[in-house]
Protein backbone atom coordinates (compact mmCIF):
# COMPACT_ATOMS: atom_id res chain seq x y z
CA UNK A 1 0.00 0.00 0.00
CA UNK A 2 1.17 3.76 -0.43
CA UNK A 3 0.43 6.74 0.81
CA UNK A 4 -1.62 8.98 -0.61
CA UNK A 5 -0.54 12.16 0.88
CA UNK A 6 -2.36 14.59 -0.89
CA UNK A 7 -6.02 17.31 -0.31
CA UNK A 8 -9.21 16.22 -2.31
CA UNK A 9 -7.94 13.02 -3.89
CA UNK A 10 -9.81 9.65 -3.29
CA UNK A 11 -8.56 6.97 -4.93
CA UNK A 12 -10.29 3.52 -5.25
CA UNK A 13 -9.58 0.28 -6.73
CA UNK A 14 -12.30 -2.53 -8.12
CA UNK A 15 -10.27 -5.88 -8.75
CA UNK A 16 -11.86 -8.96 -10.29
CA UNK A 17 -8.53 -11.40 -10.86
CA UNK A 18 -11.04 -14.04 -12.85
CA UNK A 19 -10.69 -11.91 -15.57
CA UNK A 20 -7.81 -10.93 -14.86
CA UNK A 21 -9.20 -7.12 -14.93
CA UNK A 22 -10.36 -3.97 -13.01
CA UNK A 23 -10.67 -0.24 -12.91
CA UNK A 24 -9.45 2.55 -10.56
CA UNK A 25 -10.85 5.52 -10.03
CA UNK A 26 -9.38 9.30 -8.92
CA UNK A 27 -12.13 11.23 -7.00
CA UNK A 28 -11.81 14.87 -6.81
CA UNK A 29 -15.11 15.87 -4.58
CA UNK A 30 -13.98 19.52 -4.64
CA UNK A 31 -13.41 19.56 -8.58
CA UNK A 32 -9.90 19.60 -10.24
CA UNK A 33 -8.39 21.95 -13.11
CA UNK A 34 -6.85 19.10 -15.29
CA UNK A 35 -4.75 18.69 -18.43
CA UNK A 36 -4.41 15.27 -21.08
CA UNK A 37 -1.33 14.55 -23.38
CA UNK A 38 -1.76 11.81 -25.93
CA UNK A 39 1.46 10.19 -27.50
CA UNK A 40 0.05 6.62 -28.11
CA UNK A 41 -1.60 5.92 -31.56
CA UNK A 42 -4.16 2.83 -29.80
CA UNK A 43 -5.78 5.61 -26.95
CA UNK A 44 -9.04 4.76 -26.17
CA UNK A 45 -11.31 7.31 -24.15
CA UNK A 46 -14.44 9.08 -22.69
CA UNK A 47 -15.42 12.40 -21.89
CA UNK A 48 -11.69 13.99 -22.58
CA UNK A 49 -13.65 17.05 -24.64
CA UNK A 50 -13.38 18.55 -21.41
CA UNK A 51 -10.11 18.91 -20.90
CA UNK A 52 -9.01 21.09 -23.97
CA UNK A 53 -9.55 24.36 -24.76
CA UNK A 54 -12.46 26.81 -24.80
CA UNK A 55 -14.26 24.10 -23.36
CA UNK A 56 -17.32 25.09 -21.61
CA UNK A 57 -16.48 22.88 -17.90
CA UNK A 58 -13.89 24.29 -15.83
CA UNK A 59 -12.95 21.28 -13.50
CA UNK A 60 -13.56 17.70 -13.36
CA UNK A 61 -14.59 15.66 -10.25
CA UNK A 62 -12.98 12.37 -11.30
CA UNK A 63 -10.87 10.24 -13.37
CA UNK A 64 -11.01 6.65 -14.01
CA UNK A 65 -8.64 4.40 -15.66
CA UNK A 66 -10.19 0.90 -16.88
CA UNK A 67 -8.89 -2.39 -18.05
CA UNK A 68 -11.66 -4.28 -20.66
CA UNK A 69 -10.73 -2.18 -23.80
CA UNK A 70 -13.39 -0.28 -25.23
CA UNK A 71 -16.06 -2.11 -22.91
CA UNK A 72 -14.59 -1.35 -19.75
CA UNK A 73 -15.81 2.70 -20.46
CA UNK A 74 -18.72 1.44 -19.66
CA UNK A 75 -17.37 1.65 -15.79
CA UNK A 76 -17.62 5.39 -16.27
CA UNK A 77 -21.30 5.34 -15.56
CA UNK A 78 -20.64 3.71 -12.24
CA UNK A 79 -18.32 6.61 -11.30
CA UNK A 80 -20.79 9.15 -12.72
CA UNK A 81 -23.75 7.56 -10.49
CA UNK A 82 -21.44 7.50 -6.88
CA UNK A 83 -20.44 10.99 -7.87
CA UNK A 84 -24.80 12.29 -8.76
CA UNK A 85 -25.95 10.45 -5.67
CA UNK A 86 -23.28 12.87 -3.43
CA UNK A 87 -24.14 15.94 -5.54
CA UNK A 88 -21.43 16.24 -7.15
CA UNK A 89 -20.74 17.56 -10.73
CA UNK A 90 -21.26 19.88 -12.80
CA UNK A 91 -24.53 22.28 -11.82
CA UNK A 92 -27.20 22.08 -14.55
CA UNK A 93 -29.91 22.96 -12.34
CA UNK A 94 -32.29 20.41 -12.80
CA UNK A 95 -29.08 17.69 -11.32
CA UNK A 96 -25.70 17.75 -11.01
CA UNK A 97 -23.55 16.22 -14.05
CA UNK A 98 -20.08 14.30 -13.02
CA UNK A 99 -17.39 15.04 -15.10
CA UNK A 100 -15.46 12.03 -14.83
CA UNK A 101 -13.01 11.54 -18.05
CA UNK A 102 -12.14 8.09 -18.89
CA UNK A 103 -9.21 5.89 -20.47
CA UNK A 104 -9.02 2.01 -20.95
CA UNK A 105 -6.06 -0.22 -21.46
CA UNK A 106 -6.21 -3.61 -23.43
CA UNK A 107 -6.10 -6.29 -20.97
CA UNK A 108 -8.59 -8.66 -22.96
CA UNK A 109 -5.58 -11.42 -23.92
CA UNK A 110 -4.76 -12.62 -20.46
CA UNK A 111 -7.64 -14.51 -19.39
CA UNK A 112 -11.01 -14.64 -20.11
CA UNK A 113 -11.78 -11.74 -22.62
CA UNK A 114 -15.62 -11.26 -21.79
CA UNK A 115 -14.50 -10.50 -18.26
CA UNK A 116 -14.93 -6.75 -18.75
CA UNK A 117 -15.09 -3.70 -15.85
CA UNK A 118 -18.88 -2.59 -15.85
CA UNK A 119 -21.10 -0.01 -14.61
CA UNK A 120 -21.13 -2.23 -10.89
CA UNK A 121 -17.37 -2.24 -10.79
CA UNK A 122 -17.16 1.54 -11.13
CA UNK A 123 -19.01 2.19 -8.79
CA UNK A 124 -17.58 0.05 -6.87
CA UNK A 125 -13.99 1.10 -7.15
CA UNK A 126 -15.76 4.85 -5.62
CA UNK A 127 -16.98 3.02 -2.57
CA UNK A 128 -13.42 1.34 -2.34
CA UNK A 129 -11.82 4.99 -2.69
CA UNK A 130 -9.80 6.45 0.37
CA UNK A 131 -7.85 9.62 1.35
CA UNK A 132 -4.95 7.64 2.71
CA UNK A 133 -3.59 4.71 1.19
CA UNK A 134 -3.89 3.31 -2.08
CA UNK A 135 -2.97 -0.19 -3.13
CA UNK A 136 -0.58 -0.90 -5.40
CA UNK A 137 0.50 -3.78 -8.52
CA UNK A 138 -2.15 -6.16 -9.87
CA UNK A 139 -5.13 -4.23 -8.70
CA UNK A 140 -7.69 -1.93 -10.44
CA UNK A 141 -6.56 -0.86 -13.59
CA UNK A 142 -3.43 -2.90 -13.30
CA UNK A 143 -5.02 -6.61 -12.80
CA UNK A 144 -4.23 -7.34 -15.82
CA UNK A 145 -1.65 -5.12 -17.34
CA UNK A 146 1.13 -6.97 -19.05
CA UNK A 147 4.72 -5.43 -20.41
CA UNK A 148 6.74 -6.53 -23.41
CA UNK A 149 4.28 -8.14 -26.23
CA UNK A 150 7.00 -8.25 -29.45
CA UNK A 151 6.24 -12.08 -29.24
CA UNK A 152 3.04 -12.12 -28.12
CA UNK A 153 1.77 -12.36 -24.22
CA UNK A 154 2.89 -15.91 -23.43
CA UNK A 155 6.48 -14.26 -23.38
CA UNK A 156 5.13 -10.90 -22.12
CA UNK A 157 5.93 -10.26 -18.16
CA UNK A 158 3.39 -8.71 -15.75
CA UNK A 159 2.41 -5.02 -15.66
CA UNK A 160 0.64 -3.39 -12.68
CA UNK A 161 0.01 -0.15 -11.03
CA UNK A 162 2.32 2.02 -8.89
CA UNK A 163 2.22 5.19 -6.67
CA UNK A 164 4.63 7.59 -5.85
CA UNK A 165 4.44 11.12 -3.97
CA UNK A 166 7.46 13.83 -2.78
CA UNK A 167 7.08 17.01 -0.80
CA UNK A 168 9.76 19.91 -0.96
CA UNK A 169 9.93 22.11 2.12
CA UNK A 170 7.81 24.94 0.72
CA UNK A 171 4.24 22.57 0.57
CA UNK A 172 4.09 21.51 -2.70
CA UNK A 173 3.12 17.92 -3.39
CA UNK A 174 3.79 16.02 -6.50
CA UNK A 175 2.49 12.32 -7.48
CA UNK A 176 2.37 10.37 -10.07
CA UNK A 177 -0.42 7.05 -10.51
CA UNK A 178 0.43 5.01 -13.18
CA UNK A 179 -0.89 1.41 -15.00
CA UNK A 180 1.86 0.15 -16.69
CA UNK A 181 0.10 -2.23 -19.91
CA UNK A 182 3.26 -1.26 -22.50
CA UNK A 183 4.18 -2.63 -25.70
CA UNK A 184 7.82 -1.85 -24.85
CA UNK A 185 10.59 -2.87 -21.93
CA UNK A 186 10.35 -1.09 -18.91
CA UNK A 187 13.51 -0.20 -17.76
CA UNK A 188 15.26 0.50 -14.31
CA UNK A 189 17.32 4.03 -13.77
CA UNK A 190 20.67 2.84 -15.08
CA UNK A 191 18.92 1.50 -18.35
CA UNK A 192 18.68 -2.43 -17.33
CA UNK A 193 15.46 -4.16 -18.44
CA UNK A 194 13.68 -4.34 -15.43
CA UNK A 195 10.17 -6.00 -17.16
CA UNK A 196 9.11 -7.02 -21.00
CA UNK A 197 9.38 -9.17 -23.62
CA UNK A 198 10.97 -12.60 -23.00
CA UNK A 199 13.31 -14.75 -25.15
CA UNK A 200 10.80 -18.06 -24.88
CA UNK A 201 7.51 -18.58 -22.58
CA UNK A 202 9.54 -20.16 -19.67
CA UNK A 203 12.74 -18.04 -19.86
CA UNK A 204 14.04 -15.34 -17.71
CA UNK A 205 16.23 -13.78 -19.93
CA UNK A 206 14.60 -10.51 -21.60
CA UNK A 207 14.86 -10.56 -25.56
CA UNK A 208 14.98 -6.56 -25.64
CA UNK A 209 12.17 -5.61 -27.84
CA UNK A 210 14.47 -2.32 -28.81
CA UNK A 211 17.36 -4.46 -30.12
CA UNK A 212 14.92 -6.87 -31.49
CA UNK A 213 13.29 -4.65 -33.51
CA UNK A 214 16.52 -3.19 -35.17
CA UNK A 215 17.32 -6.75 -36.26
CA UNK A 216 14.55 -7.14 -38.11
CA UNK A 217 11.74 -8.49 -35.61
CA UNK A 218 8.72 -6.32 -36.66
CA UNK A 219 5.29 -7.14 -35.36
CA UNK A 220 2.64 -8.29 -37.57
CA UNK A 221 0.04 -10.06 -35.44
CA UNK A 222 -2.99 -8.16 -34.59
CA UNK A 223 -2.53 -8.76 -30.49
CA UNK A 224 0.78 -6.69 -30.37
CA UNK A 225 -1.24 -3.55 -31.13
CA UNK A 226 -3.61 -3.11 -27.93
CA UNK A 227 -1.00 -1.78 -25.28
CA UNK A 228 -1.41 1.47 -23.22
CA UNK A 229 0.60 3.15 -20.04
CA UNK A 230 -2.45 5.14 -18.50
CA UNK A 231 -0.99 7.59 -15.85
CA UNK A 232 -1.78 10.80 -13.84
CA UNK A 233 0.42 13.60 -12.40
CA UNK A 234 -1.27 14.88 -9.11
CA UNK A 235 0.04 18.05 -7.30
CA UNK A 236 -1.52 20.55 -4.98
CA UNK A 237 0.02 23.25 -6.79
CA UNK A 238 -2.45 26.13 -8.25
CA UNK A 239 -2.70 26.04 -12.02
CA UNK A 240 -4.63 27.12 -15.24
CA UNK A 241 -6.12 24.44 -17.45
CA UNK A 242 -3.05 25.32 -20.00
CA UNK A 243 -0.09 24.80 -17.03
CA UNK A 244 -2.39 21.08 -16.67
CA UNK A 245 -1.74 20.25 -20.14
CA UNK A 246 1.66 21.29 -20.19
CA UNK A 247 2.49 19.05 -17.13
CA UNK A 248 1.02 16.27 -18.64
CA UNK A 249 3.19 16.98 -21.76
CA UNK A 250 6.19 17.32 -19.31
CA UNK A 251 5.47 14.27 -17.67
CA UNK A 252 5.53 12.20 -20.69
CA UNK A 253 9.17 12.62 -20.88
CA UNK A 254 9.40 10.26 -18.22
CA UNK A 255 7.66 7.59 -20.04
CA UNK A 256 10.24 7.89 -22.95
CA UNK A 257 13.50 7.21 -20.26
CA UNK A 258 11.93 4.40 -18.88
CA UNK A 259 9.85 2.59 -21.64
CA UNK A 260 11.90 1.39 -24.48
CA UNK A 261 10.33 1.63 -27.06
CA UNK A 262 7.45 4.30 -26.24
CA UNK A 263 4.75 6.03 -28.10
CA UNK A 264 4.25 3.60 -30.96
CA UNK A 265 1.74 2.82 -32.91
CA UNK A 266 0.80 -0.51 -30.61
CA UNK A 267 0.35 1.82 -27.66
CA UNK A 268 -2.12 4.18 -26.35
CA UNK A 269 -0.15 6.05 -24.00
CA UNK A 270 -2.14 8.97 -22.38
CA UNK A 271 -1.21 11.19 -19.14
CA UNK A 272 -3.17 13.31 -16.99
CA UNK A 273 -2.26 16.09 -14.92
CA UNK A 274 -4.97 16.96 -11.93
CA UNK A 275 -4.37 20.61 -9.86
CA UNK A 276 -6.11 20.06 -6.62
CA UNK A 277 -4.67 22.88 -4.35
CA UNK A 278 -3.43 26.49 -4.18
CA UNK A 279 0.03 26.79 -3.70
CA UNK A 280 2.03 28.67 -5.77
CA UNK A 281 4.83 26.89 -7.57
CA UNK A 282 6.84 27.08 -10.69
CA UNK A 283 5.65 25.15 -13.45
CA UNK A 284 9.23 23.53 -14.44
CA UNK A 285 9.54 22.55 -11.14
CA UNK A 286 6.32 21.07 -10.68
CA UNK A 287 7.11 18.96 -14.35
CA UNK A 288 10.76 17.88 -13.18
CA UNK A 289 9.58 16.30 -9.47
CA UNK A 290 6.21 14.96 -11.94
CA UNK A 291 8.17 13.26 -14.27
CA UNK A 292 10.50 11.69 -11.20
CA UNK A 293 7.33 10.63 -9.65
CA UNK A 294 6.05 9.37 -12.84
CA UNK A 295 9.58 7.13 -13.52
CA UNK A 296 9.38 5.83 -9.70
CA UNK A 297 5.59 4.89 -10.11
CA UNK A 298 6.36 3.12 -13.13
CA UNK A 299 8.90 1.03 -11.54
CA UNK A 300 6.76 0.41 -8.20
CA UNK A 301 4.16 -1.14 -10.79
CA UNK A 302 6.69 -3.62 -11.80
CA UNK A 303 7.88 -4.55 -8.79
CA UNK A 304 4.54 -4.83 -7.13
CA UNK A 305 2.83 -6.58 -9.69
CA UNK A 306 1.53 -10.20 -9.50
CA UNK A 307 1.64 -12.98 -12.08
CA UNK A 308 -1.50 -14.28 -10.66
CA UNK A 309 -0.67 -17.68 -11.95
CA UNK A 310 -0.80 -16.56 -15.07
CA UNK A 311 2.47 -14.60 -16.67
CA UNK A 312 5.46 -14.05 -15.51
CA UNK A 313 6.26 -11.15 -13.03
CA UNK A 314 8.85 -9.28 -11.67
CA UNK A 315 9.36 -10.71 -8.26
CA UNK A 316 9.45 -14.23 -10.24
CA UNK A 317 12.32 -13.19 -12.24
CA UNK A 318 14.23 -12.17 -9.17
CA UNK A 319 13.26 -15.89 -7.32
CA UNK A 320 15.23 -17.64 -10.59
Amino acid sequence: MALIELPNVFIGQATNVNGPTGCTVILCPQGAVAGIDIRGSAAGTRQTDSLFSLHRVPQIHGLLFSGGSAFGLDAAGGVMQYLEEKGIGFDVRVTRVPIVPTAILFDLSLGDPFCRPDKSMGYQACLNASDRETAEGSVGAGTGASIGKLFGITQATKGGLGYAVCHTRDGLTVAALMVINAFGDVLDGQGEILAGARTSPTSATFANTWESFKQGNIPTHFIVHNNTTLGAILTNARLTPYQARKLAQMGQNALARCIAPVHTLFDGDTLFALSLGEVEADLNLIGILGQEMVREAIIRAVKTADGLGLIVAWKDIQDT
